[in-house]
């Protein structure tokens, strides 16, 4: 028989296991080629895979930046459709006045986002031409090769990560 103060061998062992600190779960740092890897495949797209002795901007290459900015685009567009869909669907004069200042903040922010998206269309757009004229993945500013890898994170990359590093360290001067 059980002694009364006794406690059953069950809430022994879950007091034991609330009382283990949980193991804490480490997250291993992406790799560049997991980075590159994961933004690449954001429009569907495989990172490039460089051949052996190829040119830097290769006709591959080059094709494979404009299939990535031509998805990009067209799923930003894609967004100002359905963002100017959903605002006339919802534009119906809400009695309530909070209900319709609630609507009007939602609108300001999908305005705002809409006007930063079109503005990035517009970069695309510039990356599309210089894909055309031959002078993309190159640095606007000193002319050397910006790299895949930057391309592939940033297809609209316009200059080296060291003239970038410099440009930013310019502005933070200026405007800190």
């Amino acid at each position: 028989m059980a002694n009364q103060n006794e406690i059953p061998m069950d809430d022994v062992k879950d007091m034991a296991a609330a009382e283990k600190p949980a193991a804490k779960r480490v997250r291993k740092p992406k790799t560049k080629t997991e980075e590159a890897n994961s933004t690449a495949s954001l429009f569907g797209f495989a990172p490039y895979q460089e051949k052996k002795n190829e040119e830097y901007m290769s006709e591959g290459q080059l094709e494979h930046f404009r299939k990535i900015l031509n998805a990009w685009k067209e799923e930003l567009m894609s967004e100002v459709d359905r963002t100017l869909t959903s605002m006339q669907d919802e534009s119906s004069a809400l009695p309530d006045v909070n209900d319709r200042a609630t609507q009007e903040e939602e609108f300001a922010i999908e305005l705002r986002t809409r006007d930063r998206e079109r503005k990035l269309i517009r970069k695309i757009e510039q990356s599309l031409q210089t894909i055309q004229d031959e002078d993309y993945g190159y640095c606007e500013t000193c002319g050397i090769e910006i790299g895949l890898r930057r391309l592939e994170a940033r297809p609209t990359a316009t200059l080296c990560i060291d003239c970038k590093t410099l440009a930013e360290i310019k502005e933070k001067q200026n405007n800190g």
